[in-house]
């Protein structure tokens, strides 16, 4: 999913770097204004930011020279929305492209655009959405997860459409740049959705005090043994 360096042409990464800064600026404010109100909330921060990083930085090879890898923005989003999402995106794809040479700096606004944005705001509104049933929370984080990595493709495939449309026609760019990821992405978006519905049990569990604070649950405030016996696990 990465564009690597230099990839897009003008005007395309100045375009992606215009439309993401302000609302990386502003998940920049919201992870402050949280921390201040939440302090304990930090290390669950830490462990999101780190998680993300790791199951991003897990290419599997593609079809023609391309690779896909996991995002872990949609299980961030979930936990502490897409704004918050974004400011944590900023700082692993920063690191991948300085350290794993995994997407490039001038293509950063575009790298954030779809892995940071879109994917984490669309997986967001869904989770959102299955909050006002009654449904298993697993379903919601399922689907929530697996959708949000597979926009996060789709908007790539967008990106790549518009700067390399096909004969002129950025739709059948679109559609050759998807086919290309669709390949190995949709088996990798459910894995990383089963694995969301995994991690967001440990964590209600361990921490659901912390996610009834966030709003992602609705349990009573009570410490359980479990979470006194887990305070220095995350």
């Amino acid at each position: 999913m990465h564009i690597m360096e230099g990839f897009l042409p003008s005007p395309w990464w100045q375009i992606w770097w215009a439309i993401s800064l302000p609302i990386v600026i502003y998940g920049v404010y919201k992870v402050a204004k949280l921390t201040k109100k939440m302090p304990e909330i930090k290390p669950l921060l830490a462990l999101v930011g780190a998680f993300v990083f790791v199951i991003s930085a897990l290419k599997l090879p593609s079809v023609t020279g391309s690779s896909s890898h996991p995002t872990g923005t949609g299980f961030s989003a979930i936990l502490f929305g897409p704004a918050i999402t974004s400011a944590i995106s900023v700082i692993v794809l920063t690191f991948q492209a300085l350290l794993l040479a995994h997407g490039g700096i001038t293509t950063l606004g575009a790298n954030i655009f779809s892995m940071g944005i879109v994917g984490p705001a669309i997986g967001f509104a869904i989770w959102w959405v299955f909050k006002k049933t009654r449904l298993n929370p697993s379903i919601g984080v399922f689907v929530a997860v697996t959708v949000a990595d597979l926009m996060t493709y789709v908007t790539t495939a967008v990106q790549l459409g518009l700067a390399f449309p096909t004969d002129g026609s950025v739709f059948a760019s679109f559609v050759t740049f998807f086919s290309i990821y669709a390949i190995t992405q949709i088996p990798l978006a459910i894995a990383e959705g089963l694995l969301a519905v995994l991690l967001f049990s440990f964590l209600s569990k361990y921490k659901g005090s912390i996610l009834q604070k966030l709003g992602v649950l609705k349990i009573p405030l009570t410490t359980t043994k479990n979470e006194v016996n887990s305070q220095n696990a995350v």
